[in-house]
């Protein structure tokens, strides 16, 4: 994109064996599948051209085979803000499971026990937010689905919470940027996964 004001480029790891089967991945390091790792490759075709002041990765693997694959591992920088939440006890367990005990669960409300509540998760996401605001260039970021859509809330001036609104796909696509001024942050492409389809 040939933009007047910074871009920031989110990407979600591409498929592990957790998100195939919709279970909360935190912490647990998992690799991608083999269609995770192919659906990388096409990332790196779609994102292929951009011209980049910095790549920020999660440090677990799913984020950063997705961004060594998709050709970004020379630049890529790990930050530990961009770590997924931290489900505690709910890891690797689904939301239907974790239902089954507590009806009305939200994780974007409750939080979980013996994980993060979001407060922190949100604070991470500042942290991230400030530095973004802070670089003249463009970014590109590969981590995961619930920081992802934190960050973006944060980056919008919303609560925290909103992010429970933004979907995320494995592989995908979003961009986050200005509108006609650095004081108008704006979403300008959000979970784009045309690079994925045949």
């Amino acid at each position: 994109m040939n933009e007047p004001f910074p871009i920031v480029y989110l990407v979600r790891h591409g498929e592990t064996a957790w998100s195939l089967t919709g279970q909360h991945t935190g912490r647990t390091d998992l690799p991608l599948t083999e269609r995770g790792r192919a659906n990388a490759a096409r990332l790196g075709i779609r994102l292929r051209g951009l011209t980049l002041g910095r790549v920020l990765t999660s440090p677990l693997q799913r984020a950063v085979q997705t961004c060594e694959i998709a050709g970004f591992k020379e630049p890529a920088e790990k930050d530990s803000d961009l770590v997924e939440w931290n489900y505690g006890e709910y890891e690797g367990r689904t939301t239907a499971e974790i239902r089954t005990k507590r009806p009305d669960w939200l994780l974007f409300r409750d939080g979980c026990p013996g994980g993060e509540s979001l407060v922190q998760v949100a604070a991470r996401a500042d942290r991230v937010v400030n530095r973004l605001k802070a670089f003249q260039s463009d970014t590109l970021i590969f981590s995961s689905r619930h920081i992802l859509t934190v960050l973006a809330a944060r980056w919008l001036g919303m609560d925290p919470s909103s992010g429970r609104f933004f979907s995320l796909n494995t592989a995908s696509i979003s961009v986050l940027g200005y509108d006609r001024a650095l004081s108008e942050p704006v979403i300008r492409l959000w979970n784009d996964i045309h690079h994925l389809e045949n």
